[in-house]
């Protein structure tokens, strides 16, 4: 009887402990920037997204990913370089609110679970347990929480909690000379950036950790104390021609870059439901690829045989890992020749006929779409499009207005389809006309 007994708290504990993580876990997002990625998290009453300086270093917008990758433009707010944290104002999270908790009597204990949240190496959310070996560890003249649960890049930035959701730092993974082990800047050191930053406007503030003041105006010293600052916190990363290049056609596709960067000189991002990749292979080309459908289990000669028809130049359709693709390369010193124009304009159509085959090899012959592929959410398009137009008035201006792009047309077109405001057939013919103009 006694065992039993233990059984059913145990699993009591469980189902406690696994409700708390889910409950945390929505509050935890992947933070992408021209450099890389990182993890941030909001905590219950603040609006702002709290990281690692060193993730957002050289960046005064990011893109913010939450766990059904939608991607969210994130400003700024505050940096402290010193004690390595960063706070971010995310347009599109201010009504989502926090669910880890902060407690300023919150004791930290060696040998406690500790529970490391984030995107390793840019990697799907992961937990990774592990115990607190040490709560006031001297490193680089500052003191950390530290653990035995791995922590690698990607994690830095992320929260460290205890088994009640309960923040005891902020993960760091800055430290690369040790092994084995991983840090965490300290919930008190935390709480005090947070009680210290007191504004209600969206500007950039660099903290001086010497009175604790703001500086906003570029400065090699604090405006309050005259402490010394690098002034190297108020500086963007400088971009390459490549990758002015590619946001450039990103801007005229309609898509905003810092949402599709995902780590230097690569952009990710989901045009309708194709996923689209662009980055440099070799350090000689030019490369952009789609993952668009799963092979079938049966009746693959006609697939096979409309794959190497190559009906589709300049692009390309291949196949890897029983997954379907559609690319496009061309060497780097086209983007500084006469072709230049052409080379983007092939980038932009790329993006559209992947989220134009996706569907067709769906529909044609059975595909699954890939793991990769994105339900397009057009929740906001409905209410936006059905309180302004009815079905053959608004079909009317997509196919009239010349103020628009073919790029917007295009959208436009496919929610209408998916509001059903259009049949299959009227969607299709008209999306065929549209290409044509391409």
């Amino acid at each position: 009887m006694k065992k039993r007994k233990r059984k059913k708290v145990s699993s009591q504990n469980f189902l406690i402990k696994t409700e708390t993580m889910k409950n945390t876990q929505n509050s935890i997002y992947k933070i992408i920037t021209a450099n890389g990625t990182g993890t941030g998290f909001k905590v219950e009453n603040h609006d702002f997204l709290i990281t690692n300086y060193h993730v957002i270093r050289g960046s005064k917008f990011v893109a913010v990913e939450d766990h059904n990758k939608n991607r969210f433009l994130a400003k700024v707010s505050m940096v402290n370089p010193e004690v390595d944290l960063a706070f971010l104002d995310v347009s599109g999270l201010e009504n989502v609110h926090g669910t880890i908790k902060l407690d300023p009597h919150n004791e930290v204990a060696n040998l406690q679970k500790v529970y490391i949240n984030g995107f390793p190496f840019g990697m799907p959310f992961t937990v990774t347990e592990g115990i607190v070996s040490s709560v006031s560890q001297p490193m680089s003249g500052r003191n950390y929480v530290q653990t035995d649960a791995a922590v690698n890049p990607g994690n830095s930035g992320g929260p460290m909690l205890n088994e009640q959701g309960v923040l005891i730092g902020v993960t760091t993974s800055k430290f690369t000379q040790a092994d084995n082990v991983g840090f965490g800047i300290q919930h008190t050191e935390v709480l005090k950036q947070i009680n210290d930053f007191k504004f209600d406007d969206v500007q950039y503030r660099v903290k001086c950790n010497s009175c604790d003041s703001f500086t906003v105006k570029e400065s090699e010293f604090c405006s309050n104390c005259g402490n010394g600052i690098d002034i190297s916190v108020f500086e963007e990363f400088e971009m390459s021609h490549f990758a002015n290049f590619t946001e450039s056609a990103l801007k005229e596709l309609g898509a905003n870059p810092i949402l599709c960067r995902a780590g230097k000189d690569y952009w990710e991002f989901h045009q309708g439901s194709a996923l689209v990749r662009i980055f440099i292979v070799n350090n000689n080309y030019l490369f952009a690829t789609s993952p668009l459908n799963d092979l079938p289990k049966g009746n693959l000669d006609e697939l096979l045989t409309y794959i190497n028809s190559n009906k589709i130049a300049p692009y390309m359709l291949g196949i890897y890992n029983n997954k379907i693709y559609v690319s496009y390369r061309t060497h780097l010193s086209d983007i500084y020749s006469d072709k230049k124009d052409e080379v983007k304009q092939n980038l932009i159509n790329l993006a559209l006929k992947a989220d134009d085959l996706d569907d067709f090899f769906k529909d044609n012959y059975g595909c699954e779409m890939a793991q990769e592929s994105k339900s397009v959410d057009t929740d906001n398009l409905v209410s936006e499009i059905q309180n302004a137009v009815v079905k053959e008035a608004e079909v009317e201006k997509v196919e009239t207005n010349e103020n628009e792009t073919i790029v917007d047309k295009l959208k436009k077109l496919k929610s209408l389809f998916e509001m059903d405001l259009i049949s299959e057939s009227d969607y299709n013919e008209k999306k065929q006309s549209l290409l044509e103009l391409i």
